[in-house]
């Protein structure tokens, strides 16, 4: 009977730890593309400051003409009432709606339509299809539609950061329920480009995207985006939907 409950209590922590995991990557996923989405495209928000606006625009009007985008980045998580403390770091290539992100272990590949989940500790791979109505599929026109219609925004401080001037855009959400305080948005005031996100969540938890290589039309595979399953033969296929 012990070796049965000690046995239980391991499925249990690893499954708790799996779900740790994909949460992280969900909520990193979703300040990517807030990130990488935002200046694609300019999205008009309600009852905001004019120079933000302008901004945004700026950078916007710069990006759109890029073709794709690779990032390598830094994600930190902090709560200091919890005592949590955490720093990972990974990259991203994004062209258009498709991407590739290499984040705890773990890749995402989006096609366009079909979201693949590579694990290569569970030898596990996920897919689901593009759903645009589940709240916890990423995508970038989500991402950009979110913003639109769930913030408003104003300039905030500037600071220098190892002698770059970054200017930052805060956003506060019109829902006086949501789970975030705030979202500060810095962006390099020199060459137009996110620098970082910060969310503060009304919980005490601070989570800061940092963008450490913002590179730009660079060369890339044909095959970067596709899903080559003969690879992962070996894998359980765990298709979802």
């Amino acid at each position: 009977m012990k070796k049965i409950n000690k046995t239980t209590d391991v499925i249990k922590m690893k499954s708790k730890i799996h779900e740790n995991k994909k949460n992280k990557i969900n909520t990193l996923s979703k300040n990517l593309f807030v990130i990488a989405f935002l200046a694609f495209g300019l999205v008009a928000f309600a009852q905001s400051d004019a120079k933000a606006e302008t901004l945004l625009n700026e950078v916007s009007t710069k990006i759109k003409a890029y073709k794709n985008i690779s990032l390598d980045f830094k994600y930190e998580l902090n709560n200091v009432n919890e005592n949590i403390s955490q720093e990972t770091r990974g990259d991203v290539v994004i062209e258009g709606e498709k991407y590739k992100l290499n984040i705890l272990g773990v890749t995402r590949i989006f096609d366009g339509k079909t979201l693949y989940t590579i694990s290569p500790e569970d030898e596990e791979v996920t897919i689901s299809s593009d759903n645009s109505e589940d709240e916890n599929t990423i995508t970038p026109s989500k991402m950009l539609s979110f913003y639109e219609d769930g913030y408003t925004y104003k300039m905030d401080i500037i600071q220098t950061v190892k002698g770059r001037k970054i200017q930052y855009v805060k956003l506060n959400p019109i829902d006086t329920n949501s789970e975030i305080k705030h979202v500060l948005l810095g962006i390099d005031a020199t060459t137009n480009h996110i620098y970082n996100l910060i969310e503060v969540g009304k919980n005490g938890t601070k989570t800061t995207l940092t963008v450490n290589s913002f590179k730009t039309d660079q060369p890339i595979s044909k095959t970067l985006f596709t899903f080559d399953e003969v690879k992962y033969s070996d894998y359980y296929i765990n298709k979802i939907d």
